[in-house]
């Protein structure tokens, strides 16, 4: 398989695999289908792209977010009210853990907690651990993840702070960001490479001659 480069956005495939192709092409009947050789329409590329800037947009910074010991804290403020307690008294704990939710509406994790649910039972086993870093002098509870059960340091290191204690925040790049960039570009750029691979768009396959309305279409300028 070669592979040419000298005109990128016309093809990178040698003219000798080109003509194997186009063989290859008029001789497959695909069940009675014919399928001709168009360029895809620019009103659906441009809808490719405004999906994919849409997509970010409105999803920032959902991917890879890490969930930290911060957006948990106002929950184990009130899971141990009277007015908590005389829920999960009579309804249950899901209907105590709807209540804290709907009590911390205006939190300003309000769109984490949303991404990260957790149940009462998962409370219950951060509750001692994030209370016991709140006890910590100085300290930010944006600084510690939540990994499962367990609340921990966060592994990042960023600048010192003035008391001198190093941020562990998540940087906006890595929240994902940078994996759906590459992973992007890697669709796009095999999709390209797939395309620049078969025939030029300008031939057209005469599929058997089954249908003569349309002519030889070999050299369609």
């Amino acid at each position: 398989m070669t592979w040419v480069f000298d005109k990128p956005l016309h093809t990178l495939t040698h003219e000798e695999t080109v003509q194997k192709s186009i063989r290859l092409w008029e001789a497959e009947d695909l069940g009675g289908m014919t399928e001709d050789n168009n360029r895809l329409p620019v009103p659906v590329v441009i809808l490719v792209l405004l999906t994919v800037a849409t997509a970010f947009l409105t999803t920032i910074p959902l991917w890879g977010q890490r969930p930290t010991a911060a957006i948990y804290a106002e929950y184990i403020k009130v899971m141990d009210t009277p007015e908590i307690l005389a829920i999960q008294e009579a309804q249950g704990d899901a209907a105590a853990m709807k209540r804290i939710v709907e009590i911390n509406k205006g939190s300003e994790f309000i769109a984490a907690q949303g991404r990260h649910p957790v149940t009462m039972d998962d409370l219950r086993i951060l509750k001692p651990q994030i209370e016991a870093v709140m006890e910590l002098p100085a300290v930010d509870l944006k600084d510690y993840t939540v990994v499962g059960p367990i609340v921990k340091i966060a592994n990042f290191e960023g600048n010192f702070r003035p008391n001198g204690k190093r941020v562990r925040q998540q940087p906006w790049w890595d929240k994902g960001f940078l994996i759906d960039v590459f992973y992007l570009s890697m669709f796009f750029i095999g999709v390209t490479v797939t395309v620049k691979r078969l025939p030029a768009y300008h031939w057209q396959p005469r599929h058997h001659d089954a249908d003569p309305r349309h002519g030889d279409r070999r050299h369609k300028p």
